[in-house]
């Protein structure tokens, strides 16, 4: 058990290497944080002139900053990572496969397991460093507000919870090509179809309906931004990201007897 942690932590700590190493992760982190600041500060600026209104207004400011711009904040924080994260995943293995060290890959002494695992702790490290930089963001708040804290730590860990079923999807997409573009395309087009699926409920029967609410992607990611932690949720975030991995084991495995 200590080895195959080990080995994970080895395959992790290399792929993570990897991204740093070219200008993957520091194109992708100036670009999150550039996107994430612009919607900072028009929210920030929305926020401050509803302030003002219902001050001068003679109503009382009846406003929560929390509600009124971090939740939306957040919500927007999922649509950039919908565009950013196919392009984390789409070289795991389409890489691999095309510069032929795949073969390598599959005939050293680590288990499938362990290599998937550490590729995809690896890409999940990397996010978490993009979701670390708009912490400075956030910080702000709290140095000239007074914002709560609980519902900003839900709503990063549905963030967390949501790029990480990204990244697992994008796994088992790229476990399936060679080609990196078309692993980057796939990924994205499905990961958009499970971002729309609950549009499809509209006009659909009460079960049909309840069923494409169930499988939307950001349906069960609301309630982080209001501070609500639903096992629910948690648990569809969890198995989502469980059988992507488990279609990846497959997929690795059905390459391995190819090979």
């Amino acid at each position: 058990m200590r080895n195959s942690l080990l080995n994970i932590n080895a395959v992790a700590v290399k792929e993570l290497r990897s991204y740093f190493a070219s200008p993957t992760a520091w194109v992708m982190m100036g670009l999150f944080a550039f996107l994430f600041g612009y919607f900072f500060v028009t929210y920030l600026q929305f926020f401050v002139m509803q302030s003002t209104q219902a001050q001068f207004g003679g109503a009382p400011p009846a406003m929560n900053i929390n509600m009124q711009m971090v939740r939306p904040l957040l919500g927007n924080a999922s649509v950039i990572i919908l565009f950013l994260l196919p392009m984390v995943t789409m070289r795991t293995y389409s890489e691999e496969k095309r510069s032929g060290t795949i073969e390598l890959l599959l005939t050293s002494p680590l288990t499938d397991f362990e290599i998937i695992m550490g590729k995809f702790l690896g890409a999940v490290a990397l996010y978490a460093a993009l979701l670390a930089v708009t912490m400075a963001y956030m910080a702000f708040l709290f140095v000239y507000g007074d914002p709560e804290w609980l519902p900003l730590v839900s709503g990063y860990l549905g963030l967390l919870l949501l790029g990480s079923c990204f990244i697992s999807l994008g796994l088992f997409i790229s476990s399936t090509t060679k080609n990196q573009m078309v692993a980057g395309a796939a990924t994205f087009v499905l990961a958009l179809l499970l971002w729309i699926v609950d549009w499809m409920a509209e006009g659909s029967g009460p079960t049909t309906a309840s069923v494409l609410r169930y499988l939307s992607i950001t349906g069960h990611f609301d309630d982080f931004g209001k501070g609500v932690i639903d096992t629910k949720h948690v648990v569809y975030y969890v198995s989502f990201i469980s059988f992507g991995l488990f279609l990846t084991l497959k997929s690795v495995d059905s390459e391995r007897w190819r090979g």
